[in-house]
């Protein structure tokens, strides 16, 4: 009987001595939590894509309350989770201009041939390691919807071969761009009305044998710019968004109509 007493009143004793030692390390190693930095947080979507350049929504919560991102830094939740957010760090929120994704390729199953019949496992970056191109085009769309399946808002589908972006349902989150492994996605300000749909840097002889609506370089799209919008480099052209006035000159004197107006 001795003995149950003495071991009972030991283990009470070792564990009141471990509540205390748990009780003082608690109060030496504990991290001050900024009431502010959680009411940030609460308002951000939880995706932690890193489309704002922090590692998560927890970054960037801790990184708005220490003024080392703005309040509207969160691309996805936009304008309204930017005022919530502002409100909270008492600062006025600043418009922000809305991004979308956009797939630059035009290679759909009508211009573009299949150069032969791929069977593996039906993801784009697989493909793109196995060497082999299912498509003439070795710069184009693969079509098995990498981008799609990490898009956390059903915002990418495929269509007759090539991935397509719906503006509405975008974030501009980035995910889609990463995962790519053509790089033919970008992210343009959903203002802009034209957009080049195609990625291919052959000369234009080499373009029309694989793609009858490639880009072929013949510079008439820039030469009709005034705005010094549209440049050809690489053999493929780009539209600087920072100058374009969306007049449609370039898409109008497209030969190839690469230049299209967004929908």
């Amino acid at each position: 009987m001795q003995a149950i007493i003495t071991a009972t009143v030991l283990v009470g004793a070792i564990g009141l001595l471990m509540g205390l030692l748990l009780i003082t390390v608690d109060k030496k190693f504990k991290v001050e939590v900024d009431e502010k930095e959680l009411a940030v947080r609460e308002y951000l979507p939880g995706n932690n894509c890193g489309a704002c350049g922090y590692a998560g929504c927890d970054a960037m919560a801790s990184a708005i309350v220490h003024e080392e991102a703005p309040v509207n830094g969160c691309p996805v939740g936009g304008a309204a989770v930017a005022e919530k957010i502002a409100h909270i760090m008492g600062v006025d929120a600043e418009e922000t201009e809305k991004m979308v994704a956009f797939v630059k390729c035009s290679g759909d199953c009508e211009n573009a041939a299949a150069r032969a019949h791929y069977v593996g496992i039906t993801d784009c970056a697989s493909a793109v390691a196995s060497g082999l191109s299912p498509w003439t085009c070795d710069y184009g769309c693969i079509g098995f919807g990498t981008c799609a399946s990490v898009c956390p808002f059903d915002a990418i589908s495929v269509h007759n071969g090539v991935a397509s972006v719906d503006r509405d349902k975008c974030r501009a989150c980035g995910k889609c761009v990463a995962a790519c492994p053509k790089h033919l996605i970008e992210i343009l300000p959903d203002k802009s009305k034209y957009a080049v749909r195609c990625s291919n840097r052959d000369r234009g002889i080499a373009v029309k044998k694989v793609c009858s609506a490639g880009c072929i370089a013949c510079k008439l799209c820039e030469k009709q710019c005034e705005s010094d919008a549209v440049h050809v480099e690489n053999n493929v052209s780009h539209i600087d968004y920072a100058k374009c006035v969306s007049c449609g000159k370039c898409a109008e004197k497209c030969p190839v109509k690469v230049i299209k107006q967004r929908a």
